[in-house]
């Protein structure tokens, strides 16, 4: 039969589909045998990204654990970047694609509940801000223009992230009161967080009403703000009260007059029919006014009020309707312009539900707020567009903002916007104080820190019982530990030091059979596929090469 070139030899193509070789005839090696030679149970170079990546989260399981990070596990500038949990702090970082972003999201989180597990007096609460596509989306409903692809993006400011971010937080506080699971995790709020709520004083309970009543994402037609009430034990208003009873027992004296008008009896002249008539149709009068003044005219001024907050909240997807409906169920105080956010552009009623939101929490055992963002560049409208991010992101770095009290903001951003960002003028850098801030200009990954982090993973997909191996003991003898050293040092990062390490072990088993087993990786196979993926790495710097 016809003969076909496969990795250097001539193979029958039968043979290919059978997986048997001409060399030796033998059935070729793969990289699970491979693997499984070393007892290793599980490919630990596979995951690229972090979100779903097994290893990393047994690595990161493993350093809460143990009470410390599994060696070489983590970036050398993570400590810089989380900072004192104790005393939360904002830091700025920037990389490139695959240089660990999400990896030290997620190792943040881990670290915060690790340290809100030993202080539960004084814990930290995350938000996650990693998922921007809803504030992209209501923005670009308002504002898109078939002209400038920038104009939705341009209209970003401060308090339409800080409006995302209290939905955010809201909706994971009122999940874990009503007991639900939305889409990320309920907040923890203890075993018996209604009870804990009903215990705040009132002013508290009002706060926290307030917050679910402008933030809540859930609540469509304010019926949540009603079950809240309920379950915070919120009275009506005194006012409120009377007028309810106006509305429902103020047609009885105008009845009553009526009936004294229609049967007067023996003792009533006919001046006092005429008393009883007047009285009767001011009576009815004054009734109709209470009814169109609570049916008509409150109602009226409820939805003017809910389209001002609407027109002002323009990143969180509540409508008109729900505002109004959830607006309706606070007190009349809390209804003010100074209270609710609806001045354009006004800031100060949001740093006040930031406080608010912190004053709730407190009574939880949390002391301090920490805002994780990143993934900025992957919102469907975005789509890694270095202007589009300029103009969404540049709005946080205002020091105002990021240096509120108990409270940090971890910027994780795309390279993209590092050279954005050295554009600016003086100006712009004394408004963001970046001096103010935990600053990592870029995320870089050493030769030797990346071996360690690839030895560290490898040691997570190793059998328990198994002997210890090491990265260098997959290579021939031929090979030294710092010719793979030098090779990761190519890669910059870890998304392209795993994918060349999975290469390496893939092209080797493609070339040999299980029978000879040849369990190490020549020098050969180092440097032609060490070649190959610092050709990519570089073209995929140059643009040339997706990711």
């Amino acid at each position: 039969s016809a003969l076909c070139w496969v990795n250097g030899w001539r193979t029958d193509p039968e043979e290919i589909v059978s997986g048997r070789t001409a060399r030796g005839r033998g059935r070729r090696m793969n990289v699970a045998q491979f693997f499984e030679h070393w007892s290793i149970v599980e490919n630990p170079f596979r995951g690229e990204e972090a979100r779903h990546d097994d290893v990393l989260e047994r690595l990161n399981r493993a350093g809460t654990a143990a009470g410390k990070p599994a060696g070489g596990s983590m970036h050398s500038d993570f400590e810089k970047i989380l900072g004192e949990l104790s005393r939360p702090s904002t830091s700025v970082v920037f990389g490139e694609k695959g240089s660990g972003k999400t990896a030290i999201r997620l190792q943040i989180a881990e670290r915060v509940a690790a340290f809100n597990e030993k202080h539960p007096d004084a814990k930290i609460f995350l938000i996650d801000y990693d998922d921007l596509n809803q504030p992209v989306a209501e923005l670009n409903e308002r504002f898109a223009s078939g002209k400038d692809d920038l104009a939705a993006f341009k209209k970003f400011r401060l308090v339409d992230h800080m409006d995302a971010m209290l939905a955010t937080a809201t909706d994971r506080v009122v999940a874990a009161l009503f007991g639900e699971s939305p889409d990320r995790p309920a907040a923890d709020l203890g075993d018996e967080p209604v009870k804990v709520a009903r215990r705040m004083a009132a002013p508290l309970r009002h706060d926290l009403l307030l917050l679910q009543a402008v933030y809540d994402p859930a609540d469509n037609d304010g019926s949540r703000t009603g079950r809240l009430r309920r379950h915070l034990k919120i009275s009506p208003e005194r006012s409120e009260v009377l007028w309810r009873l106006a509305v429902v027992g103020g047609w009885a004296p105008a009845a009553g007059m009526l009936f004294v008008w229609l049967f007067p009896g023996q003792t009533a002249g006919g001046f006092m029919r005429d008393v009883f008539g007047v009285m009767f149709l001011l009576l009815l009068v004054a009734y109709l006014v209470v009814l169109g003044k609570r049916l008509v005219w409150d109602r009226l001024a409820l939805r003017r009020l809910a389209r001002r907050v609407r027109d002002e909240m323009r990143t969180t997807p509540r409508t008109v309707e729900s505002i109004a409906g959830s607006v309706s169920m606070i007190d009349a105080p809390s209804r003010s312009h100074s209270v609710l956010p609806m001045s354009g552009g006004v800031d100060e009623p949001r740093y006040a539900m930031f406080g608010r939101l912190r004053r709730v929490l407190a009574r939880y055992g949390y002391r301090g707020l920490i805002v994780l963002v990143d993934r900025v560049d992957e919102p469907t409208l975005v789509n890694g567009d270095a202007d589009k991010m300029r103009e969404m992101i540049w709005p946080l770095f205002n020091n105002k903002f990021l240096q509120q009290e108990h409270f940090g903001v971890k910027l994780l951003l795309p390279i993209e916007l590092r050279h954005a960002l050295f554009k600016e003028s003086a100006a712009f850098f004394q408004e963001a104080r970046l001096d103010k801030q935990g600053f990592v200009e870029r995320l870089t990954w050493s030769g030797p820190m990346l071996y360690d982090l690839c030895n560290a993973r490898l040691t997570a997909c190793r059998s328990g019982d198994a002997e210890a191996v090491s990265l260098i003991d997959l290579f021939a003898e031929d090979v030294s530990r710092q010719d793979v050293v030098d090779a990761l040092d190519q890669m910059h990062q870890p998304r392209d030091a795993f994918k060349f390490l999975y290469r390496c072990f893939n092209e080797h088993c493609s070339n040999v059979t299980s029978e000879e087993g040849a369990w190490r990786v020549p020098r050969l196979v180092l440097d032609g596929v060490r070649k190959m993926e610092s050709d990519r790495v570089q073209q995929l710097y140059r643009g040339i090469t997706p990711a």
